[in-house]
């Protein structure tokens, strides 16, 4: 059986106030090619969406409308499994749920937990046990045996496992599957996830997964396989988009699963061609201009002049029109926090001065710049003589 692997669209998402629809659009264009047409001519069974399908709660009506289109062109082709994560409203995304065809299986709500989706192909018969995003404030009293869970992502984890693992003791026969958004401990998280942090705990434990053959995670955006329990792979797929410049080094990817009817799935990366490249430049702005590269890529500057240069950026902006971020950081800039208050009595005038300029600036005042403090000083005080 053949699964394909993705998570973490946050449709209606901007990057530093650009709206990435159409760049949004093209990755999933590809996506959609490769369920069309499989680079080895293995059809797709089933297409994994692990959650996180948009960035929030009431998305764009833009957004709905290129998720609908996507949906409609996969199950042309093949089974697409939904299922909520952090970001989405589980009301919103599941509606209409009960109305979708076999061909569309979205899962949202915590009473569906341990009702998995069978699916035959190949000779191997599987059971796909999508979890709708489990928010401890909830879960902890829907999943609840005797009494509350424990307010944690762990607790609530671990009882969505047991009720998983209660329905597949009775289906002898059938390699497992399991979608989950969650933060599971040794994953490598980047700069655009919303924390999940609930109690003072965001993680869950890969052994917690113990007995399922394939987990496919959702929440962390870079592509990345986890050590889990024997037998068991855990995998994030990551996000088809890069969402900020701390994921510019990620190839972004779709995964491929190929489970046999016995022995560990086999995973295959599909790398996605992002619409734009992450560009990150650090140097002074007089070098930083000079040139034409990058003029396509989405860039974030860093500007180490002494002194912050005027009209810093709309002059990087006419060099580098799909700029996003310009910070100045002087170089040799004193780290925040470094300077100390001291009495000012008795104090040289030019020391103060020297003390003002290195707390505004971060740099040690040059002497010409201490020379027109006094000279100003003088003047000033001769006035008031």
């Amino acid at each position: 059986m053949r699964l394909l692997h993705t998570s973490d669209w946050h449709l209606g998402r901007t990057l530093h106030g650009v709206d990435l629809l159409d760049a949004q659009r093209a990755v999933l264009e590809q996506l959609c090619r490769l369920v069309a047409e499989p680079p080895d001519g293995v059809p797709v069974d089933a297409v994994l969406i692990a959650g996180d399908v948009y960035d929030r709660a009431v998305p764009p009506v833009e957004s709905v409308t290129l998720f609908a289109d996507v949906l409609a062109e996969l199950t042309r082709h093949s089974t697409v499994i939904v299922t909520g994560g952090n970001h989405d409203s589980a009301i919103r995304l599941g509606f209409g749920a009960r109305l979708f065809t076999d061909r569309l299986r979205v899962h949202t709500e915590l009473s569906t937990i341990g009702q998995p989706v069978l699916l035959s192909a190949g000779g191997v018969n599987t059971a796909i046990y999508p979890l709708p995003y489990l928010d401890p404030d909830e879960a902890r009293f829907v999943l609840a045996e005797d009494e509350p869970l424990a307010r944690s992502h762990q607790a609530v984890m671990a009882a969505a496992l047991r009720r998983v693992h209660a329905d597949l003791a009775g289906r002898p026969g059938h390699r497992s599957v399991l979608l989950a958004h969650a933060f599971v401990i040794g994953g490598a998280a980047s700069d655009s996830e919303r924390s999940i942090v609930v109690g003072g705990v965001d993680s869950v434990g890969g052994d917690t997964f113990a007995g399922i053959d394939y987990v496919a995670l959702g929440h962390l955006h870079g592509a990345q396989q986890l050590r889990g329990p024997a037998g068991t792979v855990l995998h994030y797929s990551g996000s088809p988009l890069r969402y900020s410049f701390s994921e510019r080094q990620q190839t972004k990817s779709v995964t491929l699963v190929d489970l046999p009817a016995e022995g560990p799935p086999v995973l295959q990366s599909l790398p996605l061609t992002q619409p734009r490249e992450m560009t990150e430049l650090t140097g002074l702005l007089a070098d930083l201009l000079t040139g034409d590269d990058h003029a396509e890529d989405w860039v974030r500057l860093v500007v180490t002049d002494r002194a912050r240069p005027d009209r810093l950026f709309d002059r990087a902006k006419s060099r580098f029109p799909h700029l996003l971020q310009v910070e100045h950081q002087p170089a040799g800039a004193q780290p925040a926090g470094s300077w100390q208050p001291s009495s000012v009595v008795e104090r040289d005038p030019r020391e103060l001065a020297g003390d003002f300029v290195a707390h505004v600036t971060g740099l040690a005042a040059t002497p010409a710049e201490l020379q027109l403090f006094s000279n100003a000083y003088e003047a000033a005080a001769s006035v008031a003589g």
